[in-house]
């Protein structure tokens, strides 16, 4: 039996960013393989895009962040400020997504036209096992997941009040959110 899964991936941040990320992503689940592809268009040009699909372990229904989750008020919506609605970042969409690898530099790279797309046929066995090992529960749930799309250039100016997570190893410019969608059933 094969399931599938749509989002539709608006923008976040266009206005501090100066550019309209916007894409769509398919999730295609059969019996022992996920198969995964995402589209984007007007992303920052030439540079890596981090993404992955953020949820909550206890099972709730995560959001897409908007504007009201700017709660510093600084006109952009950062990671930390993400996970009130839309919870913990969890499976990565880059060379691995089954090793749940978050910080690493195997994520698709843009275009100088601001596109990309990413295409990957992943394990379900591998990606489960790995997602009860992280999450203790083997259900990917990804009705009640969210997508995000992440990454600026380096040049762009943000406010010392944008914070970036994972320890603030990485730099505010490669988690900064500029996309997102709800995962709905097809």
């Amino acid at each position: 039996m094969v399931e599938k899964y749509v989002a539709e991936i608006k923008p976040l941040n266009e206005e501090a960013i100066g550019t309209s990320a916007h894409g769509t992503a398919t999730f295609t689940v059969g019996i022992d393989a996920i198969h995964i592809e995402i589209e984007m268009f007007d992303v920052p040009k030439n540079m890596q895009h981090w993404e992955h699909f953020h949820g909550f372990t206890d099972g709730e229904d995560a959001q897409p962040a908007t504007m009201a989750q700017d709660v510093n008020h600084d006109g952009i919506v950062d990671l930390p400020e993400t996970e009130a609605v839309s919870g913990t970042t969890m499976v990565p969409f880059d060379a691995a997504p089954h090793e749940m690898d978050i910080a690493n530099d195997t994520y698709p790279v843009s275009d100088d036209q601001g596109h990309f797309k990413y295409v990957k046929h992943v394990s379900l066995n591998a990606l489960k096992a790995q997602f009860k090992a992280v999450f203790g529960t083997d259900a990917l749930d990804l009705d009640k997941r969210v997508i995000y799309i992440h990454g600026v250039p380096a040049t762009l100016n943000l406010p010392d009040t944008v914070g970036g997570n994972l320890n603030e190893k990485y730099d505010n410019h490669v988690t900064l959110p500029i996309a997102t969608g709800k995962i709905v059933k097809a």
